[in-house]
């Protein structure tokens, strides 16, 4: 009766909007990936959808980051009108990071809070969000405008700090309006691929990309989907390892909203240590009779989505904890999700041996409790389409690799290069997971499944982005506008 109660207030939260390896444990570990609709309550609640989590080490000039990125509202469709997908105001939106022992416990050391507010310039027009051509960001063809707050919390003093407010976010990629987004900036062309100089940004990127205090930037705004992979192939169990003669990006042409946070490593402890990254998102809460908050959540909020790694929620865990792992914080995940981890039950729908089906310490090492690992000491990672030879969208099994100064790591302090030691754009996070879950990672060194080639290697034949990446802050790519978007033809 209690699940019950506590499932119709969820929903009722929901439905509000439409109503008004061990520490790191770097053996390469990890479950398989996203496609956005990992249990079913959430997907009735778009803006508070959680897509996908980044976290990687990055520099400028000599200040090291950690770079965390939360992505949400999945499948944009560009060529929609009015265009209408934008942060909600009446959810909060939190990346949190877990130093020292609160990696293991799943606690949180840090919370960084993103609150957006929605204004009009124009109500009287039928012109939602544009009343014409944007030059800037904000300018007077700009009708719907929003800007947000960023706030962190650090919970072994109970201090909050507001690093910064009224913070714009761009419009939309709309094509005609938003021009300066596109090629030769023409809103007829497609979007812009990625740069590898800030001073090659587009115009309403660069003009919402914002210094903190203490150091930090932040970006928050629409996006192209980062993730890449044939989906309806993991989902029919049509898992080829080569592809079929016509891949299918499922994610190619669709846009998300992301907020992307560079954090001086030096405001979290400095760089010899290992952190923990996820994120959460939180609906004001709707009185029921003086029905529960969910755990984790303060009086004001009710925790509706939750992300760490990709994507534990969607393959690994049962349907029926699916709603469960979204409501409940990162501290509840060894009571009540490391079964699906030691027991994958992918395992077995990929016919992997009886001797990877079970006892997959190595699984879940990386997902007990769900946070993204990332190594601070090592150098900044390798990225995609920035001019870097090493950057391999397999990660360590594609022989892209980083040194650590403070683990020994597969020897020498040699350790993934990206995903499972944090999670970079581009890194092909459905690749990783089945080379991982088809291979023995519990052996020294590690038995790789037999016949796998890293240079013949994809899953589904989709091996790329279908826009490059930027190389510089916010690292996402540009956002895809509706008059030039072949993704529906692919």
């Amino acid at each position: 009766m209690k699940v019950q109660i506590k499932a119709h207030i969820r929903a009722l939260c929901v439905l509000s909007l439409s109503a008004g390896l061990s520490a790191l444990a770097l053996t390469p570990t990890m479950a398989v990936a996203s496609s956005h609709m990992d249990a079913p309550l959430i997907t009735l609640d778009p803006a508070a959808n959680t897509t996908d989590v980044y976290a990687f080490v990055s520099s400028i000039g000599t200040t090291k980051y950690l770079t965390t990125a939360l992505a949400v509202y999945p499948f944009e469709e560009p060529s929609i009108g009015p265009n209408l997908y934008n942060f909600d105001p009446n959810v909060r939106y939190e990346i949190l990071v877990a130093t020292g022992s609160d990696i293991k416990t799943g606690n949180i050391t840090y919370t960084y809070q993103f609150d957006f507010k929605t204004t009009y310039k124009n109500q009287e027009t039928i012109a939602i969000s544009y009343l014409g051509p944007i030059q800037n960001v904000g300018d007077s063809n700009q009708n719907l405008v929003q800007t947000y707050t960023v706030t962190k919390i650090d919970h072994r003093t109970g201090a909050a700090e507001v690093l910064g407010k009224d913070l714009l976010v761009p419009p939309n990629n709309q094509g005609i309006t938003t021009p300066e987004y596109n090629i030769m900036n023409n809103g007829d062309m497609v979007a812009k691929p990625g740069v590898t100089q800030a001073s090659q940004l587009d115009t309403y990127t660069s003009e919402t990309i914002f210094s903190l205090k203490k150091g930090y930037m932040v970006f928050a705004g629409q996006r192209d989907d980062g993730f890449y992979a044939n989906v309806q192939s993991i989902f029919d169990l049509d898992v080829t390892y080569s592809g079929p003669e016509t891949p299918l990006d499922s994610q190619a042409g669709f846009n998300v909203h992301t907020i992307v946070l560079n954090i001086p490593v030096s405001d979290i402890g400095g760089d010899q240590q290992i952190v923990g990254v996820w994120a959460t998102t939180s609906r004001k809460r709707v009185s029921v009779l003086g029905g529960p908050v969910s755990p984790g959540a303060d009086s004001g909020y009710v925790q509706v989505g939750r992300q760490g790694n990709p994507l534990f929620c969607e393959l690994l865990v049962g349907v029926e904890d699916k709603d469960r792992y979204n409501e409940t914080p990162a501290t509840d995940d060894s009571k009540f999700f490391a079964q699906y981890a030691l027991a994958p039950q992918l395992a077995v729908l990929l016919g992997d041996p009886a001797n990877l089906q079970t006892n997959r310490t190595d699984i879940a090492g990386i997902f007990i409790p769900d946070l993204i690992k990332v190594d601070l000491s090592t150098g900044p990672a390798h990225l995609a389409d920035n001019n870097d030879s090493v950057f391999n969208r397999l990660s360590i099994f594609g022989g892209d690799t980083l040194v650590s100064k403070i683990q020994s790591g597969f020897g020498n302090g040699v350790i993934p290069g990206g995903w499972p030691n944090g999670r970079r754009f581009g890194d092909d996070v459905a690749g990783i997971a089945v080379v991982a879950l088809k291979s023995d990672l519990r052996t020294n060194p590690p038995t790789i499944f037999q016949g796998f080639n890293p240079a013949t290697f994809t899953l589904g034949g989709v091996n790329a982005n279908d826009i490059t990446y930027n190389g510089v802050f916010p690292f996402a790519a540009t956002p895809h506008n509706g008059r030039n978007n072949a993704h529906h033809t692919q």
